[in-house]
């Protein structure tokens, strides 16, 4: 019989897969995020932007797979604060009319959901943290 990954490990691994994927978008194809968040799909004027925190986003995803011990746990706790400031971003800035509604409403979803995978990862039970490197041997 198979074990099923636990909550956390399960929010961790969707998350770092939400970043990875929205990151390369963001950097590697832009003009599919600005079709969903624009105005005006056809401008390229979001596309600095786009690939500015696709790089960024990249990274951090990376981390929730790479890292182990306490910088893992950092990395936990910091992926509530910046998933929960997105998610307030986006709705204040859809209620100030900043964000067209279409994409207020896209990205308040896209990162309120990601808050939630955030607190679960961060929250619920998961493996204990392990301290290496997977390979790695202490002194080598």
């Amino acid at each position: 019989m198979s074990r099923r990954p636990d909550p956390g490990t399960v929010a961790l691994r969707t998350l770092a897969l939400v970043r990875l994927t929205n990151g390369l978008l963001g950097l590697l194809a832009p003009a599919v995020l600005s079709r969903r968040t624009s105005e005006d799909p056809d401008s390229t004027a979001p596309y600095y932007a786009f690939r500015m925190f696709g790089i960024r986003t990249v990274v951090l995803g990376a981390d929730l797979l790479l890292l182990r011990g306490e910088e893992l746990r950092r990395a936990r706790s910091e992926a509530v604060l910046i998933h929960a400031c997105d998610t307030v971003c986006a709705a204040v800035g859809g209620a100030r009319g900043d964000l067209p509604r279409r994409a207020a409403v896209v990205t308040t979803a896209v990162s309120a959901t990601n808050t939630v995978l955030a607190l679960v990862a961060r929250f619920a039970p998961g493996p204990p943290d392990r301290t290496s490197v997977p390979g790695h041997r202490p002194g080598t």
